[in-house]
């Protein structure tokens, strides 16, 4: 099996984390010339969100199944939705794979297969709960239509109630491999894939997921 190193931190993390590391040791340094119980209840909460930060913005190696023609999961989470629906791009009978992302898991995006990104749409919207269908529509999103040598599929990183930033790696023309990281999106979210009819879903509802290692479907 083909593993993906990872990192201790994300790169999208490190700043955020080095805010808070440095809040942190600069309230402790000086509690040294005031009173305790005035720092103490802050020091507390900047300590819980450099936890949290740590969490959420871990990036662990996964490991791919050796099968080439399997696509498997863009994103960590649980599936809470499979739907046929008809996408201009993707196939007249295409199948609707959601995922959704909470708080304590990695947010990292990944490609589901080798392929050439041919058209990336950042759509301005909503910011519903991400496990609320009506997101997969309303809410702001980046929509990353995908050619690979089977066929089309898209990946849609969608923001959540949280989430606020996305960030897309893609860029129209670039080749990219399974498993290499194809964006992120901050603090809770919502990852769509629009599969063709040549592809065979091997995932069902209420499954959990890791980006780059699950496996998701096999083209036909």
């Amino acid at each position: 099996m083909n593993k993906i190193p990872g990192r201790f931190i994300a790169p999208e993390g490190r700043r955020i984390i080095l805010i808070l590391f440095s809040l942190l040791i600069l309230c402790v340094l000086t509690a040294w010339r005031i009173p305790w119980a005035a720092l103490q209840w802050f020091i507390g909460l900047v300590f819980i969100a450099l936890l949290f930060c740590i969490n959420f913005f871990r990036d662990p190696s996964r490991v791919m199944p050796e099968n080439p023609r399997t696509l498997v999961a863009p994103a960590d989470g649980k599936v809470v939705r499979i739907k046929k629906i008809s996408d201009p791009d993707v196939d007249e009978s295409a199948t609707l794979i959601s995922i959704f992302l909470n708080v304590f898991n990695v947010h990292a995006n990944r490609m589901p297969i080798d392929g050439t990104v041919k058209k990336v749409d950042h759509k301005p919207g909503k910011f519903l709960a991400a496990f609320d269908h009506a997101a997969s529509d309303e809410n702001e999103q980046t929509e990353i239509l995908i050619q690979s040598e089977k066929g089309p599929f898209k990946v849609k990183q969608i923001a959540g109630l949280i989430a606020r930033r996305i960030l897309c790696y893609g860029k129209p023309g670039q080749a990219l491999k399974r498993g290499e990281r194809l964006g992120f999106i901050m603090f809770g979210s919502r990852t769509d894939i629009i599969l063709p009819a040549s592809v065979s879903v091997k995932i069902e509802l209420g499954d959990s997921t890791k980006g780059g290692e699950t496996i998701l479907g096999e083209w036909i």
